[in-house]
């Protein structure tokens, strides 16, 4: 009984150490940082230093067949890569690499 009381404790003193420093890094990072980062996105739009998400999408989508898993962003500024995860018919899937500034599809594994 007194073990369990001793392993109770520990693990109360810990969670206790742990919550506020997780709690002050999603301070750091806000409530707002993907808003933020969308923003910033569509600002890149406007200003012509990339292509929208959805224009790139459309574009891996044509004459492919199959479906999107999802999409990731790579780099920044001149060097971004959208990574757009594809499955094929059969269940093959492949990373389709599209820069990020001109839309034009570079690669695909």
């Amino acid at each position: 009984m007194f073990r369990n009381r001793v392993i109770l404790l520990t693990a109360l003193a810990t969670a206790l150490t742990v919550l506020p420093a997780a709690s002050a890094a999603a301070q750091v990072r806000g409530p707002f940082s993907n808003s933020l980062r969308q923003d910033q996105a569509r600002d890149e739009v406007r200003e012509g230093q990339r292509v929208d998400l959805s224009e790139v999408v459309r574009r891996v989508s044509s004459g492919r067949q199959g479906r999107m898993l999802g999409v990731s962003e790579r780099g920044s500024g001149d060097r971004l890569t959208y990574v757009i995860r594809w499955e094929y018919p059969g269940g093959r899937v492949a990373d389709i690499m599209v820069d990020g500034r001109t839309g034009r599809i570079i690669g695909e594994r």
